[in-house]
């Protein structure tokens, strides 16, 4: 009750506030005194209160309000006491059964820790468990690892009886390759490891792996010497052999050098000798046979400059016209560089056909045999034996039978084109190997071409000497065609010149100027021996012509050296022209150059007098149909090729209406002698009859 009236006191001072300053009666149940500290924030928080603000709007005063809440709270009290008292027997029942509750958790209490503690020492056993647990394992690992190695060791150590047997009595085959192969592995694994060599199981093993290892090189030691012998038996296809026998035990190779090394050697050096001597009789017998297939074509008499009948009639008398052709001419020779990669010739079948071959043919069909067996034995001894180098040591033997044939072909080889054939192959071969990614030849072939070039050199500086040192007088003849010595020269620098189209080679450029300049020299020195300039010019022009016609079926887009003799054509059709008109019409031409210049030059009038001008229109007049005429006929018969000699005709007759325009002018348009001068249509008229496209 007093907190109540203290509380009541304490609401009736905050209302007080709000309303400004109320006197407050004594409370009848206490006359304390009242604190008033904090009023003021007390007040100041109430103003916003809905309740207060109520009270305040009614009017009511606080004193009377606060004595109703205290009624109102005294009666809830009185209610609530009796409230209590009606529930008192259910509120002592609730008690006694929270009596019981704490008793049973009391002793519920007690047997949890009881379980606590035996947990604690249950995981205390586990933990123990679990470190027991991973010791086993990690004991267990150990021993597993030391089983595996164990086993191991057992396996690569023991010598079953079936490989006994094996290596002892069996046959050599395919199940004796993979025994050796296992027996291997034992061998290896004997020699590699030290611990293994202090081991007790070993010296029991030791001496039958040893014997073992010497039975099986001494037996597979003689089956490769029979398959090697096989090799040597005549008609043997090697290449056969090797791939479907010989390839079929390699491991036995690998097998003695691993474990038999000396035995190895002479494996080795068996198959050396044996592959040396089979493939040296194998080339001597192919070069024997296909020498009778050979066909001469040249001597050292066979040169551009030496005179016909000075070879001898006799020496060439069995040889058929074309093969002298041949000497100077590339003609079908060709094919050979076409046909590069064709199989080599079969000598037995080719000489059925009684067909005979240049040498260029046989060179190309023996390099390429050499090249297809080079292939061949260089695979096999980089697989067989696991070594490049005892292929070189195979073919020193191959390599001297060949090296001794070419040189002594080339000691006697006068023939220029074939040489040059010759080159090409080589470098073609080179070509074809490199395809073949096969390195075995590079050197041979470097030697083979470096060989040919100074032989070729040689035949070609004959050519060129038998040129600067040639007789002119028993060369010469009393002919203007062309001449044998310029149609050698035409044919020979044709040939080298369609053989050079793909190659560029400079030093063959540098050889053939070196050529043109000696026979340049030479024709001159024949033309000189004419005793007419005309026939000079003749014999230089049909020279000329025929050289071009041949260089052009070479090289249709020209050269330096077709260049050349087209200047010098057409320098020789210009003082042709001139000597076959002055042959004609000499005194015109004299004037024309002499007294019409002079007047030109000097613009003097009447300089040329009628009596000068007269006799020349009219010669001219009287006979200039015939004179064209004779020139035609004259050119026809001078000059073999027509074309040139229309050529030549054209250009006569261009100078020859220069000529006359420049008469026809020196003659007054007043004077009588107008009516003998010819019509300059009527002379491009009957030109037209000889030169259609004039």
């Amino acid at each position: 009750m007093c907190d109540l009236s203290d509380h009541d006191q304490k609401h009736g001072f905050d209302l007080g506030a709000l309303v400004g300053d109320l006197a407050f009666e004594e409370d009848s149940r206490g006359s304390e005194d009242i604190s008033l500290e904090g009023l003021q924030q007390e007040l100041e928080e109430c103003e916003t209160d809905e309740v207060v603000a109520n009270i305040l709007s009614n009017g009511d005063k606080l004193r009377e309000y606060a004595k109703g809440v205290e009624n109102n709270l005294w009666k809830v009290e009185l209610d609530s006491i009796q409230d209590y008292i009606k529930e008192s027997d259910k509120l002592v029942s609730l008690h006694d059964q929270i009596r019981d509750c704490d008793g049973i958790l009391s002793q519920m209490e007690t047997l949890l820790s009881g379980f606590q503690e035996e947990i604690g020492s249950i995981s205390s056993d586990i933990k123990i468990l679990q470190e027991n647990s991973m010791d086993m394992g990690l004991r267990l690992k150990y021993r597993r690892v030391a089983e595996s190695k164990l086993a191991k060791f057992v396996e690569d150590i023991i010598v079953p009886p079936k490989m006994i047997y094996v290596i002892v009595d069996g046959e050599v085959d395919g199940e004796y390759i993979k025994t050796l192969e296992i027996l291997s592995k034992k061998l290896k694994f004997v020699e590699a490891d030290q611990a293994v060599k202090s081991s007790k199981a070993l010296k029991d093993v030791e001496p039958e792996l040893e014997k073992l290892r010497q039975k099986a090189i001494s037996k597979v030691y003689d089956f490769i010497v029979q398959k090697l012998i096989a090799l040597r038996k005549p008609k043997t296809n090697i290449q056969i052999l090797q791939q479907s026998v010989l390839l079929k035990y390699k491991y036995i190779i690998s097998f003695l050098k691993e474990h038999g090394k000396e035995v190895f050697m002479d494996v080795r050096a068996a198959y050396i000798d044996t592959m040396n001597k089979v493939l040296s009789a194998h080339f001597h017998a192919y070069i024997q046979e296909f020498e009778k297939l050979q066909l001469d074509i040249a001597t050292s008499n066979d040169l551009i400059g030496v005179e016909t009948r000075s070879s001898g009639l006799f020496s060439r008398a069995r040889e058929p016209l074309k093969n002298r052709s041949a000497v100077f001419a590339l003609g079908e020779r060709i094919k050979v560089i076409k046909e590069i990669d064709q199989p080599a010739l079969i000598p037995h079948i080719a000489e059925a056909s009684s067909f005979k071959y240049p040498y260029e043919v046989l060179f190309r069909s023996l390099h390429k045999l050499l090249m297809d067996t080079a292939t061949s034995e260089y695979m096999f001894c980089n697989d067989f034996f696991g070594e490049e180098s005892i292929f070189y040591e195979i073919f020193a033997g191959p390599f001297s039978v060949i090296d001794e044939h070419v040189d002594s072909v080339l000691s006697n080889c006068f023939d220029a084109i074939g040489l040059m054939l010759m080159i090409r192959i080589i470098h073609h071969h080179q070509l074809i190997m490199s395809r073949r990614r096969i390195p075995c030849l590079d050197s041979y072939l470097d030697k083979v071409n470096i060989s040919l070039w100074p032989r070729f050199k040689m035949v070609f500086d004959l050519h060129i000497s038998s040129l600067r040192d040639a007789n002119i007088n028993t060369l010469w003849e009393d002919d203007v065609h062309p001449h044998y010595v310029m149609r050698r020269y035409a044919e020979f620098t044709a040939s080298f010149i369609h053989l050079n189209v793909e190659y560029g080679d400079g030093q063959l450029d540098i050889n053939l100027e070196r050529l043109r300049m000696a026979v340049d020299s030479l024709i001159l020195k024949l033309a000189k021996l004419f005793p007419k300039p005309k026939q000079q010019i003749v014999f230089l022009i049909n020279n000329y012509d025929m050289t071009i016609a041949v260089l052009k079926e070479a090289e249709p887009e020209g050269g330096k050296i077709q260049m050349h003799f087209e200047e010098l054509l057409k320098s020789n059709t210009s003082l042709f022209a001139e000597e076959l008109l002055v042959e004609h019409f000499s005194d015109m031409i004299k004037f024309v150059k002499t007294r019409a210049s002079e007047d030109s030059s000097s613009n003097l009038e009447r300089s040329i007098t009628v009596a000068e001008v007269e006799p020349l229109v009219k010669d001219f007049g009287s006979r200039w149909k015939t004179a064209i005429e004779l020139m035609d006929k004259d050119i026809i018969t001078s000059f073999s090729n027509f074309l040139c000699g229309m050529d030549i005709l054209k250009a006569a007759l261009t100078q020859l209406l220069l000529y006359y325009t420049r008469l026809a002018d020196c003659v007054d348009g007043g004077s009588t002698l107008n009516r003998d001068v010819v019509n300059y249509q009527s002379i491009l008229f009957e030109i037209k009859k000889y030169i259609k496209t004039f």
